[in-house]
């Protein structure tokens, strides 16, 4: 059995305020919990279980029901290989509508910090946010190629500074606090998020690793156990990787995100999201 990841989730309720229908770091928007989590959107309070399961189209994963390894691996790639991509530029109108904080329309929720920044403050330079490849485009040498590099669904809206600090390190625990993003931590040649979006990182990893099967003439992109990976089409490190995704469940903003994709973007879903038990199916 895997080992859930170690960190404080907090520092005590004297440091938290109520954000979003759920309790948030001062600043920040909270993103994770279990599936009695709720987030209001619109006005609605929604449950992470019910909202998850209903907001699947009915039949999308009928051709996966049974399956475990490979052959669901297979049939899962060609599920979500059916959709639409965007442009490189395309992107930004995604993220503004797919990481809106739903606490203000107006703005973005940032990965790694939690931080809900301007949606207009989209670009390169200090203070901006930018589109952070949560694979990064790097493992593979796909850049920002209509495809894998712009796939909304492991693209998420960083500030500019923590974003080069991140750089194209694989994922695993341990080092230094990163600057700009309270919670997570960097060394040499790994990046660890804050728990928050622990899952949320797994899960974009792995839906990459379904989604791109050396077609469309990209490489084949696949997790692995290691960090320094370099220019090859691999990320790591996968063991801690499956920890993350146990340990922080679903969220209600990883799921209406993964809606706002399939409805108004990429009609394909994340399924990791949809159906969390079959990474252990799959990579278990």
């Amino acid at each position: 059995m895997r080992t859930r990841f170690g960190r404080a989730w907090g520092s005590g309720l004297s440091a938290l305020v109520i954000a979003a229908g759920v309790l948030a770091a001062p600043g920040a928007v909270a993103q994770s919990g279990t599936a009695h989590d709720v987030a209001a959107r619109g006005g609605v309070v929604h449950d992470v279980a019910a909202r998850t399961a209903a907001d699947v189209p009915a039949g999308y994963y009928d051709s996966a029901s049974g399956l475990t390894g490979e052959p669901l691996k297979s049939e899962l790639n060609d599920i979500i290989s059916a959709g639409d991509q965007l442009s490189y530029s395309e992107v930004w109108t995604g993220l503004q509508a797919s990481d809106e904080d739903p606490a203000n329309p107006n703005n973005v929720v940032l990965l790694y910090s939690g931080e809900s920044r301007a949606k207009n403050l989209n670009g390169g330079d200090v203070g901006d946010w930018n589109r952070e490849h949560v694979w990064a485009k790097s493992h593979g040498d796909f850049g920002t190629a209509t495809g894998p590099g712009t796939d909304l669904h492991h693209l998420r809206p960083t500030d500019v500074q923590v974003n080069s600090i991140r750089g194209n390190k694989d994922f695993d625990n341990g080092g230094s606090q990163v600057s700009g993003a309270p919670g997570s931590y960097t060394d040499s040649d790994s990046f660890e998020p804050r728990d928050e979006v622990k899952g949320d990182v797994a899960r974009m990893i792995l839906y990459m690793a379904v989604r791109y099967e050396g077609e469309d003439s990209f490489a084949d992109l696949e997790p692995n156990d290691a960090v320094s990976n370099g220019s090859a089409p691999l990320h790591g490190r996968l063991s801690v990787l499956l920890d993350w995704h146990d340990a922080d469940p679903v969220s209600a903003f990883e799921a209406n995100r993964n809606d706002v994709i399939y409805e108004q973007f990429q009609h394909n879903r994340n399924p990791f999201i949809d159906h969390p038990e079959w990474a252990d199916a799959i990579w278990g």
